[in-house]
């Protein structure tokens, strides 16, 4: 049978409750930012502009506390991460509806810093829970998760701040990442399978210079430059949309979108061997720039299938090679690099097409995110290339 992989996979012990948990964990992270866009503009009156510079004070704080947080986790482990993270973020959101717009500008950077590392989180324990040679199937797994929090979350913030308030979403969100933090906290997954053990409590964490490969930094790069393809992409066809005059649509495209991205994530997951990183980007890149041409919702919905279809396969692939490519002393470290580097690309993507639509048209903003990331997957290729850099000899 195809998805025996699968069912091999969740026969692990613990590996269905921590694929569910996460589930449920992603949902209020996913609605974060949408629900701080609706507060500044629905309930505190302010524009667009405002909300904009909210949501970018928190994604640079993000950005920033990533690697750190995940750096945190490899030293006092994940109980102490998951505690000081979910304390700090139940304390911002339910106080959040109670403070101005200058005092959630001071302190979103230090929401940001702390954010519950729910994605760190599930790709760091994800090699401690399988084998090797089942992580591709568990990767693509949690790129499903991954797929469906996105496509909840946002949605049920949403509803909830239009339907209700702002301010009760806002609350709700704390509290749904003080429950998440416990049930984490709680289930306590590992972060080192027990053939990863230190020998001693004494042992020497490797230095960032031997762990920082080529290998390593070409993941990152292609992976920042895959989230400024996916965060585009949104721009890019409620532009198209708009210059349409189908913009109510635009759910239904975004929906068709995601069920591509499941159904290649299951494929990935169910065969026996799969393409390359750069592969899977390159195609994603190319498949995702005839997009422009679309003269209607529908035909906007075909064209965007193909490359639909390798988004999950292509973030769960960044996953499983980070996990592949660094120690277990550091896995929290790389994978806080990896998730910086999401962000960034994810706050990088939608102005780079915004611009070049503004500039050079509607037709052009598939080309652009397109071309944009196939310049990142150059740029990664020259890097883990080169015959200088951060590391001597590549891993993996």
């Amino acid at each position: 049978m195809l998805f025996w992989r699968y069912s091999s996979v969740l026969r692990r012990p613990g590996l269905g409750a921590f694929v569910g948990t996460m589930f449920f964990a992603r949902l209020p992270v996913t609605a974060a930012g949408v629900t701080l866009t609706l507060h500044v503009v629905l309930t505190l009156d302010l524009g667009y502009g405002s909300a904009g510079l909210l949501g970018a004070v928190f994604t640079i704080g993000s950005a920033v506390g990533s690697p750190w947080l995940g750096r945190l986790t490899d030293r006092k482990g994940l109980r102490f991460t998951v505690l000081l993270t979910a304390t700090a973020q139940g304390i911002f959101w339910l106080l959040a509806p109670l403070l101005s717009y200058q005092l959630l500008l001071g302190t979103a950077l230090f929401a940001g810093l702390l954010t519950l590392p729910v994605f760190a989180i599930s790709r760091q324990a994800l090699p401690a829970l399988v084998p090797a040679a089942e992580r591709r199937t568990a990767y693509s797994l949690d790129s499903i998760g991954v797929e469906l929090s996105f496509m909840a979350g946002p949605a049920l913030a949403v509803l909830a701040a239009t339907r209700v308030s702002t301010s009760a979403t806002m609350a709700g969100i704390g509290v749904a990442m003080l429950l998440s933090g416990l049930v984490l906290w709680w289930l306590d997954p590992p972060i080192r399978g027990a053939h990863e053990e230190p020998a001693s409590a004494g042992e020497r964490r490797p230095s960032r210079r031997e762990w920082l490969t080529r290998p390593l930094l070409f993941v990152i790069i292609v992976n920042a430059g895959l989230t400024i393809v996916l965060s585009g992409n949104s721009v890019a066809i409620v532009a198209t949309l708009e210059n349409n005059n189908q913009v109510g649509f635009t759910g239904l495209v975004l929906i068709v979108w995601g069920v591509a991205s499941l159904i290649g994530a299951v494929v990935h997951g169910a065969i026996p061997r799969s393409l390359r990183l750069a592969t899977l980007m390159v195609l994603l890149c190319v498949l995702i720039m005839p997009a422009g041409l679309a003269t209607s919702w529908w035909l906007l919905a075909l064209l965007l299938i193909p490359a639909g279809s390798l988004c999950a396969p292509t973030v769960a692939t960044t996953g499983e090679s980070v996990s592949t490519l660094v120690p277990a002393a550091v896995r929290g470290e790389a994978m806080g690099l990896q998730g910086a580097a999401a962000t960034a690309g994810n706050a990088l993507g939608a102005p780079i097409a915004g611009a070049i639509i503004d500039v050079s048209g509607v037709e052009w903003g598939f080309a652009a995110i397109g071309a944009t990331g196939l310049l990142m997957v150059a740029i990664g290729l020259s890097v883990r290339g080169a015959r200088t850099g951060v590391a001597r000899q590549p891993v993996g």
